[in-house]
């Protein structure tokens, strides 16, 4: 019996446009469902784009009433959806930036990033990380971005059970050979599988190079978005190892 299907939406952000970029993510869900998708993540900060200026004046709460139709799409599409945008807690003035997990059984989880790159100090706090999620036969731990630049953050991700890491990210063509190639030897040397969801198009000055992947857990590349766009990663896991394909949106 097939196991788990997975998706990275290789999505382009309209900076700081919260309602376009939903009802963007709307259409992706839609793609996804038409491919048995369970599991889908977008790219890090994917409902603002990647625009740490604007994250103050964008940030909401976990609970806001903005994001009740993604809620509504992941429950009725019973798709497990991961979007990234800037979080601020109500007991603090603190901005993080966030994860939201939208469960396909209406349930509601928090990850917050927890190692920031330099300058991101500036506009957002230090997160707390959340706990892995379980569909299926499946356990993921959830990464966004400059976490999976440190070794630990995987290591103990795979020490806790993770079959499968997921990382929302923000690549640059220039940064690209050297974080995919982190990313492939995290899925070689702990021996889980590795899915990465970035941004398709520019976003806060960086042109983002696309080539979402999926690493299996030998450490070999088992689909790969064709450069930049809107694209949509699809991965099953089969009885002999993972198989995967590329749908374009729209």
């Amino acid at each position: 019996m097939p196991g788990l299907c997975i998706a990275a939406a290789q999505s382009c952000s309209v900076a700081g446009d919260l309602a376009a970029n939903i009802a963007h993510h709307l259409r992706f869900m839609d793609l996804a469902a038409r491919h048995g998708v369970q599991f889908l993540m977008f790219p890090e900060l994917s409902l603002t784009g990647y625009e740490p200026q604007l994250a103050a004046g964008l940030a909401q709460p976990a609970d806001t009433a903005l994001l009740q139709p993604l809620r509504e799409c992941a429950r009725e599409l019973g798709i497990t959806t991961v979007v990234g945008l800037p979080l601020r807690e109500a007991s603090q003035g603190s901005v993080f930036v966030g994860a939201l997990v939208l469960g396909a059984d209406g349930e509601q989880a928090v990850y917050t990033k927890q190692h920031l790159h330099k300058g991101e100090e500036d506009f957002f706090t230090a997160g707390r990380g959340g706990a892995p999620l379980v569909i299926g036969d499946e356990q993921i731990t959830l990464a966004v971005c400059a976490d999976f630049n440190h070794p630990q953050h995987a290591q103990r991700a795979r020490q806790a059970g993770a079959t499968l890491y997921a990382a929302s990210v923000l690549i640059g063509e220039s940064g690209y050979p050297v974080d995919s190639a982190i990313l492939q030897g995290y899925a070689h040397h702990h021996g889980m599988a590795v899915l990465m969801a970035n941004h398709g198009g520019p976003t806060g000055g960086w042109h983002a190079a696309g080539r979402s992947a999926l690493w299996g857990t030998d450490g070999m590349l088992i689909v790969e978005a064709c450069g930049v766009g809107d694209q949509l990663l699809v991965a099953q896991r089969l009885a002999d190892g993972w198989q995967g394909r590329v749908e374009r949106l729209g």
